[in-house]
C-alpha cells in the first residue's frame, strides 16, 4: 500500500474542526445533531469527495475530509459551517456567532499520520470525560466503522482501506491501533499542534503570557511539569545545566559569572529557536534585561561549542531530560 494519503494527482486529506461559542452545544439537541451528521456527509457528495471520519462533540466538530484537487478545504467548509450556524441559531433563539472562531484546517500526509489523527480523535471523548472508552462513544463516525452501529448513509470502507486486509482484518487492525491510551503529554502536544489548546506562561508582559505554539514548542510544553511556558523553561534549564556540567540543584537565574550568563544565553537561544516565546519572555523569567540578554545571545551563537548545544534536536533534549528524571528518582 502507498505510504501516503496524500495523492498529488487525486485528492488530498484534511482534519477539519470547529470549536463552539460560549454557550452553544452542538449535541445537546438531538434534532440538531442529526441534522449536522446529515450535513456533514451532504457535503461529501460531490464526486471526488470522501467522509473518512467524524466526530461530534458538545463544544467541537471533527471531520477527516478527503478532497480531489480543484477542490479546497475552504469548499467543504462553506457548505458545512454557514448552515450549521444557522440551524444553531434558529434551534437555540439566540442570535450571536455559533462558532468561537473560524475553522482550522490541518493537513494530514501520511498513512500513519491519518491513523495517528484517528486515535487520537477516538480517545478525545474520554480524556474529556465524556465517556469511559472510545467505543463507548456515540457521536462518531468510529462505532459505524467498526462494525458496531448502522451506517445511515456513512460509508466507512475508505477508512478501512488504510488499514490492511478484507473487511474484518482492517477493523482488527484499526482497533488495535487505537487500544493504547495516549499519555497525558501526548493529547496535550497533540491539542497544541492543533490549536485546541494554548501555552500560557508567567513571564508576559504584564498579566502572563498566553500563545499558540506547535512542532517543537508543543513538544516542550507537553513533556514539561507543569505543561506551561514556564515548566517548559526549566525543562530546558535542567538540560543546559547537565550539558555544561553545573550542580543539578543550580537555579539560572542566580547563578552568578560567566557559566551564568552562558547557561542563560543557551536556554533563551534554545526557546526563541523552538518558537516557545520570544527573548524579552525568557529575560522576564531570569528578571533580566531584555537588551543584555540579547547581546549574550549573539556571542553564543557565535561560540562553536555553543552553536552545537543550540542545533540540538527538541526531541532529543526531552529524551535526555527524562533519562535524568529517572535516574534522579532511583
Amino acid at each position: 500500500m502507498d505510504n501516503s494519503v496524500s495523492d498529488r494527482q487525486i485528492r488530498t486529506t484534511w482534519h477539519l474542526f470547529w470549536q463552539a461559542a460560549m454557550g452553544r452545544d452542538f449535541v445537546s439537541n438531538p434534532q440538531l445533531l442529526e441534522m449536522i451528521t446529515e450535513r456533514l456527509t451532504d457535503a461529501h457528495r460531490r464526486p471526488g469527495r470522501i467522509l473518512l471520519f467524524y466526530q461530534l462533540a458538545p463544544k467541537e466538530i471533527h471531520l477527516l475530509s478527503r478532497i480531489p484537487v480543484g477542490d479546497s478545504p475552504r469548499e467543504v467548509v462553506r457548505e458545512v459551517a454557514p448552515v450549521v450556524a444557522r440551524w444553531m441559531r434558529e434551534l437555540d433563539g439566540v442570535r450571536g456567532p455559533a462558532f468561537a472562531e473560524r475553522y482550522r484546517a490541518h493537513e494530514v500526509r501520511t498513512d500513519a499520520e491519518l491513523k495517528y489523527e484517528v486515535r487520537m480523535l477516538a480517545w478525545r471523548p474520554v480524556a474529556s470525560g465524556l465517556c469511559a472508552s472510545p467505543m463507548h462513544y456515540v457521536n462518531s463516525s468510529l462505532r459505524i466503522t467498526l462494525g458496531l452501529r448502522r451506517a445511515r448513509g456513512f460509508e466507512s470502507r475508505a477508512l478501512l482501506d488504510v488499514f490492511e486486509g478484507a473487511v474484518l482484518e482492517a477493523r482488527s487492525e484499526m482497533r488495535r491501533s487505537i487500544r493504547r491510551r495516549p499519555s497525558t503529554a501526548e493529547l496535550r502536544e497533540w491539542e497544541l499542534n492543533h490549536g485546541l489548546a494554548v501555552a500560557v506562561g508567567s513571564a508576559g508582559p504584564s498579566f502572563g503570557m498566553v500563545r499558540e505554539v506547535d512542532g517543537p514548542a508543543a513538544a516542550l510544553v507537553a513533556a514539561a511539569t507543569p505543561q506551561n511556558i514556564d515548566g517548559a523553561l526549566a525543562l530546558l534549564e535542567r538540560w543546559v545545566a547537565t550539558r555544561l556540567e553545573m550542580p543539578t540543584e543550580a537555579r539560572l537565574a542566580t547563578t552568578p559569572g560567566p557559566i551564568g550568563v552562558r547557561a542563560r544565553a543557551l536556554v533563551a537561544g534554545l526557546a526563541v529557536l523552538a518558537g516557545l516565546c520570544p527573548a524579552a519572555a525568557v529575560a522576564r523569567h531570569f528578571n533580566r534585561a531584555r537588551a543584555t540578554l540579547c547581546e549574550q545571545m549573539i556571542a553564543s551563537r557565535k561560540r562553536e561549542e555553543d552553536r552545537q548545544l543550540l542545533g540540538t534536536p527538541v526531541r532529543l533534549i526531552i529524551d535526555e531530560v527524562k533519562k535524568l528524571s529517572r535516574r534522579t528518582m532511583r
